[in-house]
């Protein structure tokens, strides 16, 4: 027996049926219309290694199973990674957390030399960050400079405030025993005149001290133009030939024409002229210190090379590492004879690295020093006037 269906019922299930039918054929024509999306194809890994070779941290970037996929050579240098993987535990736990959370991380990391630890007993201050496809990026930054030079501005605020002092004390000690001896006109004189030459050494010493902290602050090439060389060596000798009489030293210059540099004209000047201070300072009576210039080739560079020599007492081995130093000197006695402040050759130091240069020093005891500026080489300007179109 055929079973009937009521005419609602049939009229109801058509309905439906047409409804399914509607939505299958709007499905299938939306999928027409929508193109599906692009494949985007994988980052080569070659390109990958090039950017993180040009950043100056170290860098690395892991695969979702904490897999290397490409890290810089500065990274392993600094220990965070060997081979296929991370070496250091506790970043591997932050690079787990910041997978699983999806946000951005930080740490500090002191890490010790020895087995199972990293070679370089870096002090590292790392970043890491969450990518799509459990992927993380991780930057590391090494915190030993900065800590250096913290520890190297707390050092220089200590020897400043101590070099201060000393002639501040001074003056303080002659002015009281000048006081007391206000009826002995000569031992008055004396006095006064010592109080004069602390005095000068006070205001050298500040000078310096400004000297210095204005060289950590500024970039010398960021304005830099076009020097003659011998211009700023000239200006040099000038201001030091006052000196040179009075102790009674001989300077002379031996110049090579047609040298130019690139740089700050008024560091370049204090430069040569703290070097040649130095070889008068350290020059007996009768002395000789010489000013030359000429050109070098380094690594296939023209550098100038601006020399300042001296016949005098010589720096003992031991010492020669050390000149450079803020406030060091290798003969305090004589340093103090002179109104030497210790800042003299760690500006010249300054000067050089700021200009991208070197100093260096050849000395022997007894024959005398000489102290070698080396600044890279640049083409005279063209001054020649350009002709009316």
């Amino acid at each position: 027996m055929i079973a009937l269906v009521s005419p609602v019922i049939a009229s109801g299930l058509g309905a439906v049926v047409g409804a399914l039918v509607a939505l299958l054929v709007l499905t299938l024509v939306r999928r027409r219309r929508t193109p599906p999306p692009p494949e985007v194809p994988d980052f080569p890994v070659a390109d990958l290694v090039s950017i993180l070779d040009a950043v100056r941290a170290g860098a690395t970037l892991l695969g979702p199973h904490d897999d290397i996929v490409c890290a810089n050579e500065t990274a392993e240098k600094m220990g965070v990674v060997r081979g296929t993987r991370v070496v250091i535990p506790a970043l591997l736990d932050l690079v787990r957390d910041v997978r699983r959370d999806g946000e951005m991380a930080s740490v500090n990391l002191d890490l010790k030399k020895g087995r199972g630890r990293t070679a370089t007993g870096a002090q590292l201050s790392v970043r890491v960050l969450p990518l799509s496809l459990g992927r993380v990026f991780v930057v590391a930054d090494d915190r030993a400079q900065a800590l250096r030079m913290r520890e190297s501005s707390r050092n220089f605020m200590s020897n400043a405030t101590h070099e201060l002092k000393t002639p501040v004390g001074a003056i303080s000690l002659l002015a009281e025993a000048a006081r007391e001896a206000a009826d002995d006109p000569e031992a008055v004189g004396r006095f006064t005149g010592k109080i004069m030459a602390e005095s000068q050494r006070l205001t050298d010493l500040i000078s310096q001290i400004i000297t210095l902290s204005k060289l950590q602050g500024e970039s010398p090439l960021a304005a830099a133009e076009p020097v003659e060389v011998n211009q700023f060596v000239s200006l040099a000798l000038d201001r030091c030939r006052q000196l040179a009489d009075a102790r009674d030293v001989s300077l002379t210059s031996s110049l090579q024409e047609g040298l130019w540099v690139l740089g700050d004209p008024g560091q370049l000047v204090t430069a040569v002229s703290n070097l040649v201070t130095n070889g008068i300072a350290y020059s007996d009576a009768r002395g000789r210190v010489v000013v030359s210039t000429r050109t070098s080739m380094v690594d296939g560079v023209e550098h100038v090379d601006v020399a300042v020599s001296d016949n005098g007492i010589g720096i003992a081995p031991e010492d020669q590492a050390r000149i450079f130093e803020r406030f060091y000197r290798a003969d305090y006695a004589r340093s103090r004879e002179t109104g030497g402040t210790g800042l003299g050759l760690s500006i010249v130091s300054e000067v050089a690295e700021g200009h991208g240069g070197t100093v260096t020093v050849w000395s022997r005891l007894g024959s005398g020093s000489t102290f070698t500026l080396r600044l890279p080489s640049v083409a005279a300007p063209d001054t020649e006037p350009e002709e009316d179109q």
